[in-house]
């Protein structure tokens, strides 16, 4: 089955065409012929992740899923939140959010934090939507080459390295984009 994931970002795309598996197609917005900047308008993960969905179904007629994620620190009362992709303001930049993110937990005892994903999806019209949660906590420097984001400042709960210095295969098992996209596997497999 062929399904557009709304993204351009191959790190993205690699995570979940792991996870999703080989009955899946996956393509991405280049893929489809969209060069646009998609939507990102609101101020929920749902919000922002249904405008993509329905953006790229609306108008290129695919069948699609778009997701949205924010790392929550409670010490700054869940920001980044929604806006984790451009923390720093433009032009986007992961060493410039994880930097002011460290800079605002400076002094901070408590560096619990969680990463949220949404994910919507539009099949032949019906919306559904997917939501993993990752709890742990923000490292005080950044650890580990892989990954992506703030992955490199992230430690999961339980575990004692940071998303960045897991392989892709155990970081897709407990990671928040993990848990949804094997809701959205799930439904997919039983829907087909």
């Amino acid at each position: 089955m062929k399904i557009c994931f709304a993204t351009n970002n191959p790190k993205k795309i690699e995570e979940v065409k792991a996870a999703l598996g080989e009955n899946y197609t996956l393509l991405s917005l280049k893929d489809i012929g969209c060069e646009v900047e998609l939507p990102e308008t609101g101020d929920t993960l749902e919000y922002n992740a249904f405008e993509k969905a329905r953006y790229v179904y609306d108008n290129y007629g695919v069948s699609c899923f778009a997701d949205d994620t924010g790392l929550e620190v409670e010490a700054l009362d869940n920001a980044p939140g929604v806006y984790s992709g451009r923390f720093a303001g433009e032009p986007r930049s992961d060493e410039r959010n994880i930097d002011l993110l460290l800079e605002k937990l400076k002094g901070h005892a408590n560096r619990s934090a969680r990463f949220r994903t949404v994910i919507a999806l539009i099949l032949e019209g019906e919306e559904h939507k997917f939501e993993g949660i990752a709890q742990g906590e923000i490292t005080v420097g950044r650890s580990g080459e892989k990954g992506f984001g703030y992955d490199s400042v992230f430690k999961p709960a339980d575990f004692e390295v940071t998303f960045a210095e897991m392989s892709l295969e155990d970081k897709n098992q407990i990671s928040h984009r993990g848990q949804a996209v094997e809701k959205l596997a799930d439904f997919l497999h039983s829907y087909f």
